[in-house]
């Protein structure tokens, strides 16, 4: 390899490393735009059903919220965000990222603060995980106890 072309697969590792850099920074200011914090005491709870209550297959579920407020997704402002309902989940999902939607973790973008909800019968774990206009959970995530309920 000639001394040129030794310097010019140099000088295009050189770019590859400056371009990776700053689509690195630019990722991580992008996801620091996107993470929210939620003011200390902030908590989440269920008004209904309680802990370890036996309901019918279909049920209310109320959701309450104190020290926050509740705006639907897309709506970027301080100290707000909205419910996701966790059924039967044993591991947390990823905490810095939006949280997917499934049969497990529900969504309620609209700023809906209950909902109507069939289950098998058998027992199942409820939690809420509030989410901010993007789908993702506080720097300090407001979570609810999780509750066991029985379903008929």
């Amino acid at each position: 390899m000639s001394k040129l072309e030794h310097n010019m697969k140099n000088m295009k590792n050189v770019l590859v490393v400056i371009l990776l850099t700053m689509i690195g920074q630019t990722l991580s200011a992008y996801a620091d735009e996107q993470v929210s914090k939620s003011p200390a005491g902030a908590k989440l709870y269920f008004i209904e059903p309680a802990d370890k209550q036996t309901v019918a297959k279909t049920f209310k579920v109320k959701f309450g919220l104190s020290g926050m407020g509740v705006a639907p997704s897309g709506t970027n402002r301080d100290n707000t965000g909205h419910h996701h309902l966790l059924i039967d989940v044993d591991t947390m999902p990823d905490m810095t990222r939006p949280l997917p939607a499934s049969d497990n973790i529900r969504h309620f973008g609209g700023g809906q603060t209950e909902t109507e909800l069939t289950l098998s019968p058998g027992e199942h774990s409820l939690q809420l995980l509030l989410g901010n206009f993007a789908h993702i959970p506080h720097s300090q995530p407001v979570l609810s106890e999780k509750i066991t309920i029985m379903v008929k």
